[in-house]
């Protein structure tokens, strides 16, 4: 795999299709493994995909719907009896604290699994994790029950310059030295390198149009985000509280989005609807469109 790469494990929203099983989402990063809302098959999917339990360094749910996290019992146990030898971190929404522990516990078995719980509260844009590398950050949704999306933002860093490397005579082991120390044989770093913006992924599942979402998405290399029904069902997008095709791609077109992965279709449209995704958010977002399907692949190129 990867060492940044997507692995969308499930596509459907509420009712899961002959085509398309819950949502389920892997992010590869740098080591870690994030695990977005794993609903119902998601182990199985995990399966097919090639990902292994252990891979799964934590565990992010946008809010406690069934088709959003009702695999978590599987993953837990998979987790146990795969014998995982480090800790999992576990983030939600911490008003659904009640169900997480229902779904962490929902079936006897021999538990090893070492879960930390990491409840989230608050408003704006909050930290929930960081790093040297990196900050996982949350923002509350617009949801019929308390939701938060996510948004992963790798530290800016510098980008090393081949032409000037050369002329200053710095090659192989010494490049790595160079960048440790900040200068070498009087060759400072920025001397032959420039800034480098660290990339973002960010992560918007069920909501309405909100502040939240913006804010996650604001200058995503990649964007994952529901876009449950099209256009033409704008009035039941509002009173569920979800997205369009259309509404998720103008999220994206004010953010400055690269790549826009629509996800979270609704069963009341046939599979080729997947062609009314793409054109409808072709209309508004003019960066790379992914309509997902189950074990699509997205790398987070530099």
């Amino acid at each position: 795999m990867s060492p940044r790469e997507l692995v969308v494990l499930g596509t459907a929203s509420q009712v899961p299709t002959r085509l398309r099983n819950h949502n389920g989402y892997f992010l590869s990063w740098d080591g870690e493994g994030f695990l977005f809302d794993p609903g119902e098959g998601t182990q199985r999917q995990m399966t097919h995909a090639g990902v292994a339990a252990s891979d799964i360094t934590r565990i992010c749910l946008t809010h406690l719907h069934g088709d959003h996290c009702l695999g978590l019992p599987g993953i837990v146990q998979r987790i146990s009896l795969d014998g995982s030898p480090h800790d999992v971190q576990a983030y939600f929404p911490g008003s659904g604290e009640v169900y997480f522990d229902r779904l962490r516990h929902a079936t006897p078995f021999h538990d090893t699994a070492r879960i930390a719980k990491r409840p989230i509260a608050g408003e704006g844009l909050l930290t929930v994790a960081e790093t040297e590398r990196w900050t996982l950050q949350a923002h509350r949704l617009d949801h019929g029950i308390e939701a938060f999306g996510y948004r992963l933002v790798e530290a800016d860093g510098r980008r090393m310059i081949p032409e000037r490397l050369r002329e200053h005579g710095i090659a192989g082991p010494d490049v790595g030295a160079l960048q440790r120390a900040g200068e070498l044989r009087g060759v400072r770093l920025e001397d032959v390198s420039e800034p480098r913006r660290g990339q973002r992924f960010a992560f918007v599942m069920d909501t309405r149009l909100c502040v939240g979402a913006r804010a996650l998405a604001e200058g995503a290399d990649v964007l994952v985000i529901e876009s449950t029904y099209l256009a033409e069902d704008e009035g039941l997008a509002v009173a569920h509280g979800h997205l369009t095709a259309a509404q998720a791609a103008r999220v994206a077109t004010d953010a400055g989005v690269r790549t826009l992965v629509l996800t979270h279709f609704s069963q009341r449209y046939d599979d080729p609807s997947r062609l009314r995704y793409m054109r409808e958010a072709q209309s508004v977002f003019d960066g790379q469109v992914v309509v997902a399907e189950d074990l699509t692949r997205v790398k987070i190129r530099g």
